[in-house]
């Protein structure tokens, strides 16, 4: 199923859209997608659609039904968000040798660069809106966004398929756990439900009609805190300054919680922990070693530890209400021990 799913030609393509009743033209453009195979494709009526293709073991037929599902209440709410096109059937998901797939309206329109004021107010207002609907019910197919999903797991499919090298395997274990051990005990009463979960700038687009939030694939139960600061990633004044005019936004629709922006630094390290997974899940697909030479070499996972441990240290300096029992030990000035060069490189000898 795999190999097929990575052999997808025009010729399947078409075929899979005549059989669910579409007349394709024989126009089909592959579209960017590491994740899935997404075409642009022509109809004979002139109009397009996008179809996407499932990746193969990623969902469950149920979990795409419930993304479905979400879409379209969101849609049937006036929230701005791309919903899939039912078949002539009345379904919203068919399937051709074991490969799930769904058409979309084609939405055009451009991904920002970046965000004024006045858009931020819009997205804001928007993401309150989102998670209004979605804390309507939690999903029941799809996971929650816990230590154990976004941390535990990838680092056990890590070690157990031999990526980490052997002289950093164990900094980046203990770096996860230690990241797995602040958020669990930090999100312990922080409310879940349905959020984006994958809220970056390449998944909005700006067209004609306005603002859309694009790829719910990811969607989970989780903090909406996750979402905030995926909208507005950067940490430096300007960062801050920006969260701070998206969070008045959203607070007109919704009030948000901002005793939970403290998870955010532990969130941005297991979004790092759960991504370096997700491409070593995938590194049989011949697309990904294309897209991401880098990934498995000596340097990547140096870097990958680096950067976890230098989560753990920021987060202790800069967030001010850590419960007793998770602040690290500190020296006699009430200060950390300070990192250095050999903590971050395995080899590196003082001169």
């Amino acid at each position: 199923m795999k190999n097929f799913f990575y052999n997808l030609t025009p010729d399947i393509i078409l075929r899979a859209l005549e059989q669910s009743g579409l007349e394709p033209t024989g126009h089909c453009m592959a579209l960017n997608s590491y994740e899935n195979r997404v075409y642009d494709l022509k109809l004979e009526d002139g109009t397009h659609v996008v179809a996407k293709f499932y990746r193969p073991g990623r969902w469950s037929r149920e979990q795409i039904l419930e993304e479905h599902e979400f879409l379209i209440s969101l849609r049937d709410d006036e929230i701005p968000v791309c919903a899939p096109r039912g078949f002539a059937d009345g379904a919203t998901l068919h399937e051709i040798e074991g490969i799930y797939y769904a058409i979309w309206p084609r939405t055009g329109g451009r991904v920002p660069d970046e965000l004024s004021d006045e858009v931020l107010g819009i997205l804001g207002r928007t993401l309150a809106r989102i998670h209004n609907m979605g804390a309507s019910k939690n999903a029941v197919y799809r996971i929650a966004l816990t230590g154990e999903t976004y941390g535990l797991k990838p680092l056990a499919f890590l070690q157990e398929n031999g990526f980490l090298p052997p002289h950093c395997a164990g900094r980046y274990a203990d770096a996860v756990h230690e990241i797995v051990k602040l958020y669990d005990e930090l999100r312990r009463d922080v409310p879940f439900h349905r959020i984006h979960g994958d809220c970056h700038l390449g998944n909005l687009l700006h067209g004609a009609e306005g603002w859309y939030f694009l790829d719910f694939d990811d969607f989970l139960n989780g903090p909406a805190v996750q979402d905030v600061w995926m909208m507005v990633p950067a940490r430096d004044r300007e960062g801050l300054r920006q969260r701070e005019v998206f969070l008045e936004a959203y607070g007109q629709f919704r009030e948000f919680d901002r005793s939970t922006l403290r998870l955010i630094e532990p969130l941005r390290a297991l979004r790092y922990i759960n991504y370096a997974a997700w491409i070593a899940r995938r590194w049989e697909d011949p697309a990904f070693p294309r897209a991401f030479p880098h990934f498995g070499t000596v340097q990547y996972w140096e870097e990958c530890t680096a950067d976890l441990e230098e989560q753990i240290k920021y987060f202790h300096e800069t967030v001010e209400d850590i419960p007793e029992g998770l602040r690290r030990e500190q020296d006699a000035n009430g200060k950390q021990e300070e990192l250095t060069n050999k903590d971050y490189f395995w080899d590196w000898e003082d001169k």
